[in-house]
């Protein structure tokens, strides 16, 4: 296999939800950083190997704004990821007071805390679910668990009102949509709208969670104003539980398509749950496409010259698979001594919500290998619908716990 000499249009087609496009190992190889058109038709460049990727995560030469945002190039059409956000003078300065500010919100005593919320929650979901289908020995998880768990728990950090969990959970997925229509827009505009009424409902009721936090420090800083602080709560609510929705239902897929791996989690889930969650970490990373950057000056790198303002995709999923990287790269393996994995970033940008994500994974795999220890797929990989949303995954996992 060879790379046609015209500009590759992303996403690149992949076999199925578990495997990439095989055209990414080429790539790696001979064009670490190529040219690309995105889905709304805009060129790009694709960054595709592991040192490259990792190096522009970290590097502040690459940014999310973008000095002209109406000409800048557009890595998609959806209504929640399409091209640059935030002020271009003032990202640094933004980013380093939204990490002072979220810091300690996802700090690890706030996570142990959340934790024994997660286990009663599981347990509870699983109670439901095998108690509503006993009588056929079917469940859909992703419904029944992947989804709501990640949207129970953000919604609880952040004060969102348990009893408006299902609305905001339906205006999460309409708005995740991989193309903007009128069902987008109008559930973005209702996202935002709901997310100013919660702010002011909390300005007279100030509890102990991040959105009261926040309202705190915007009283408190006048550099900090009203709408960077609704976009910031928004953002937290959509990206604190969406990827991690699509990992649940990733690593389940990973562990089940090959039985001799929910075996040795099944007999040690405690012990091994940790490096099971990794894995999924490393190989799950949501969507077909990438991280979104902007070049804030010209860069010389991998044999190309990246101009000022030019957009780069960061593809976390080939990086994290780069054969010169990890052994057996395509491989799901929890015992794998690398541990140098992409899957929340690198640097500065680290995700701040990392310990939030493995706390749900860790919870959620040691318990359904606790409780459905001969838990197998319902359908074949290939029948299983996707997700059509910017970070993937399936929409349905249909499981039964009964033994073949």
């Amino acid at each position: 296999m060879s790379i046609d000499a015209e500009r590759l249009t992303l996403p690149l087609p992949r076999p199925n939800v578990l495997e990439l496009a095989p055209l990414y190992e080429v790539l790696r190889r001979e064009a670490p950083i190529a040219p690309v058109t995105t889905p709304a038709g805009d060129p790009a460049w694709l960054v595709t190997r592991y040192e490259e990727v990792r190096l522009l995560l970290g590097d502040k030469r690459f940014g999310r704004s973008h000095p002209e945002p109406e000409k800048a190039s557009r890595i998609s059409t959806s209504a929640v990821q399409d091209g640059p956000s935030g002020e271009y003078a003032t990202e640094e300065a933004d980013h380093t007071r939204m990490r002072r500010l979220l810091t300690p919100a996802f700090s690890a005593k706030r996570m142990r805390m959340l934790g024994d919320n997660m286990e009663e929650l599981v347990d509870a979901c699983l109670d439901q679910l095998i108690a509503e289908h006993e009588q056929t020995g079917v469940v859909d998880l992703h419904h029944g668990l992947a989804f709501p768990l990640p949207v129970a728990m953000i919604c609880r950090l952040l004060g969102v009102p348990q009893e408006d969990n299902e609305k905001f959970a339906s205006l999460s997925e309409r708005m995740a949509g991989t193309e903007i229509g009128e069902d987008a827009h109008k559930a973005r505009e209702e996202f935002f709208g709901y997310m100013v009424g919660l702010v002011e409902g909390k300005r007279g009721a100030l509890g102990e969670d991040v959105i009261s936090d926040l309202v705190r420090a915007q009283a408190d800083d006048a550099a900090f104003d009203y709408v960077q602080m609704v976009r910031l709560c928004v953002g937290l609510l959509f990206a604190g539980h969406e990827t991690t929705v699509n990992r649940i239902g990733l690593g389940v897929l990973f562990l089940l398509t090959e039985r001799s791996r929910w075996d040795a989690l099944v007999a040690d889930p405690d012990g091994r749950v940790d490096a099971v969650v990794e894995e999924v970490m490393r190989l799950g990373a949501p969507g077909d496409l990438g991280l979104l950057r902007y070049a804030r000056e010209d860069v010389d790198i991998a044999g190309v010259t990246i101009n000022a303002g030019d957009a780069v995709v960061l593809s976390i999923n080939a990086a994290n698979r780069d054969v010169t990287v990890y052994s057996d790269a395509e491989e799901f393996n929890p015992d794998r001594p690398e541990r140098t994995h992409l899957g929340f970033g690198h640097g500065a940008h680290f995700c701040i919500g990392a310990s939030l994500a493995r706390t749900e994974l860790r919870v959620v795999f040691a318990a359904l290998a606790k409780r459905l220890p001969e838990m197998r797929l319902a359908k074949e990989l290939d029948q299983l619908q996707v997700r059509a949303t910017l970070t993937g995954g399936v929409a349905e996992l249909p499981v039964t716990w009964r033994s073949a």
